[in-house]
């Protein structure tokens, strides 16, 4: 395909039959950036010089291609402010992305996942610019048919995000390509049928693959079980390359705890295993959530391992399983980037003894209620201008911190309610805070954990409220 076709359609054209709408194009690109995992409530205490030659890499069944057990999420790319005519905005940072895939690329990483969601349309262009100065050889894409709105569930408009994806990403294959959150949605089975099979688009992708423009084809999955069982259950007609899951020692055993609607990775990766179908591993951390541990769950870690960050606890248990063949990070930040490759170079498997202290740590964490945010932002743009993950995320963060009280009885309350109001003060501008959400519900089914966006920021906001009146 020619990286340099002017007759694809632009961006705003684009992203309209993303289905996020054309507004979106002029909005402000912070989003892109995760609010995870920080580097103050990381616990990063490894250094010293990072090998280049020392990366754990799994082989491709399939091709025998060795692929690096770290893999780089380009979810969340760095962005910076830059002036426009209109004032002031955010967009991506392509002198900080291309540090880090340098960075990554040095020190053995070769798998890079990306998407045209992701970045607000933008992440598959960046990636692009980064990635092409490199040898094609070195490295691995793989993105994503991400037609989640019915604007693009015709054959038409699906073609056209496909194609579109080889003129972004400057190449004329794609090593991994992925049906797009598979099982979303209140009815998954519909989504998936009206996405991929009524139109003929998933009968085109075997095409794709047969002709070598598609060296390996898989499906992200997200939500409904029985949409997962029926895609393996089809697996001698399709031959899944691949299959990317949510698999981390929390989801292990405590999925359905978490959210009803989630499945155990367990169960899923334990699917895979019988089939000899390659897993990719996304949500290692569940969206930071296991390197912002509660305060108590770091002493536990610390406790055996001082030397470790928290987070190498979670990406040692992803990348354990013999059945993994890369493990997705979204990493922002050169720190986290360094540690995870101290982390995977070379990855030291988790004993058994190891996996039970996990799980023991798991059963303490679910004790805390917090919201199973990820922080993808597939929930925004809010039509009435809330910043939902910044509210989901400031929440969790303080019940990480203990600062949720139960009530003005509780021990702490003065300081607890100081910290809170605050801090959602800080975290989120007032127009953007959970009082100004209407119920619409155009957000929830967007959502890959399935999370009642309408209830959670009304249960928010209540608190808030309670809070500020000291009625609680």
């Amino acid at each position: 395909m020619d990286k340099n076709d002017n007759k694809s359609i632009d961006r705003r054209g684009f992203l309209k039959r993303l289905g996020f709408g054309a507004s979106i194009a002029g909005l402000s690109l912070a989003g892109c950036e995760s609010a995870g995992r920080r580097i103050a409530g990381d616990s990063i205490t490894s250094s010293g010089d990072i090998p280049t030659d020392k990366m754990t890499y799994r082989t491709n069944p399939k091709t025998g291609e060795k692929v690096s057990i770290l893999g780089y999420g380009c979810m969340r790319w760095p962005t910076k402010t830059v002036s426009t005519p209109d004032g002031n905005t955010e967009e991506i940072d392509q002198e900080t992305v291309n540090r880090l895939v340098d960075t990554a690329i040095a020190h053995g990483v070769n798998y890079f996942d990306t998407s045209p969601a992701y970045c607000k349309g933008l992440s598959e262009r960046a990636t692009g610019i980064a990635l092409s100065r490199h040898p094609r050889e070195t490295y691995y894409i793989a993105t994503k048919l991400s037609n989640f709105a019915p604007s693009t569930w015709s054959r038409e408009a699906s073609i056209a995000m496909y194609r579109n994806s080889f003129k972004e990403l400057q190449t004329d294959y794609i090593d991994y390509l992925l049906l797009h959150g598979v099982g979303m949605g209140d009815d998954g089975m519909k989504a998936y049928e009206d996405r991929y099979i009524n139109n003929g688009v998933l009968d085109f992708l075997l095409a794709e693959r047969e002709a070598g423009r598609i060296r390996n084809l898989g499906f992200s999955y997200h939500g409904d079980v029985a949409v997962f069982d029926h895609l393996l259950a089809e697996h001698d007609k399709y031959k899944w390359d691949f299959v990317q899951i949510q698999l981390n020692y929390l989801d292990w055993k405590h999925a359905k705890e978490i959210n009803p609607r989630n499945t155990d990775a367990e169960y899923l990766y334990g699917e895979l295993a019988k089939r000899g179908i390659p897993a990719v591993i996304m949500e290692p951390l569940l969206g930071g959530r296991l390197s912002n541990v509660p305060d108590h769950v770091v002493t536990r870690l610390k406790q055996r391992a001082p030397e470790s960050s928290v987070a190498s606890w979670a990406f040692r248990f992803a990348g354990t399983p013999e059945g993994v063949l890369t493990v997705l990070s979204g990493m922002t930040y050169m720190e986290h980037l360094e540690d995870n490759l101290r982390t995977y170079s070379p990855l030291i498997p988790l004993t058994e003894e190891e996996k039970q202290y996990l799980y023991d740590t798991a059963d303490l964490m679910v004790q805390y209620p917090i919201i199973p945010c990820n922080d993808c932002k597939y929930c925004m743009p809010c039509p009435y201008g809330l910043d939902i993950p910044a509210i989901l995320l400031h929440y969790n963060k303080c019940i990480n911190e203990g600062n949720v009280p139960a009530s003005s009885q509780s021990e702490n309350y003065r300081e607890a309610r100081r910290a809170f109001l605050i801090g959602y003060d800080r975290s989120v501008p007032k127009l953007r805070q959970a009082d100004h959400c209407i119920g619409c519900n155009q957000c929830s089914p967007h959502c890959p954990q399935n999370i009642d966006i309408p209830a959670q920021m009304q249960r928010i906001d209540g608190f808030v409220e309670k809070l500020k009146q000291e009625t609680l």
